[in-house]
């Protein structure tokens, strides 16, 4: 799993999540371990403010190409927005609720690629310690950025 590889649907809502400078986007590949979706998108926010342009700028980009929420959870004032788009589902959290509900290491056995912010380096994978990574292969054991 990688950039070109990710669905269209996945990329267009990176790309509006990283337009309002979201922080640690980072795509789990659920296919083979979960019957309710096949992608976790993750990012997060440092204020509600920008959650709630988040939430907003994905929600109308995807809505731009004929996508729409099947549901939708949190407000505005939340730490957390979950967006489900059916076969993916879209997490917007605070930092704390991020590093809180550490949906990472609950899916730690799903394939991982962390999207750099544009611009920056692939940040590498330090799994036991809650850290963002770049792409980690649960099958080897092994990172790659």
């Amino acid at each position: 799993m990688n950039w070109e590889t990710l669905r269209p649907e996945l990329r267009w809502a990176i790309e509006a999540a990283q337009d309002k400078k979201a922080q640690n986007v980072s795509v789990l590949d659920l296919s083979n371990l979960s019957a309710f979706a096949d992608y976790f998108l993750l990012c997060s926010g440092t204020s509600e403010p920008q959650l709630e342009a988040i939430t907003d700028a994905i929600e109308d980009r995807l809505a731009a190409h004929g996508v729409r929420t099947a549901h939708r959870e949190g407000r505005s004032d939340a730490e957390w927005v979950l967006l489900d788009y059916g076969r993916f589902v879209i997490h917007i959290f605070s930092e704390r609720a991020r590093l809180y509900y550490d949906l990472e290491r609950l899916w730690r056995a799903a394939r991982r690629i962390d999207i750099p912010s544009p611009g920056e380096e692939p940040r590498h994978h330090r799994h036991s310690e809650g850290a963002f990574s770049s792409t980690h292969d649960p099958e080897s054991g092994t990172s790659r950025p």
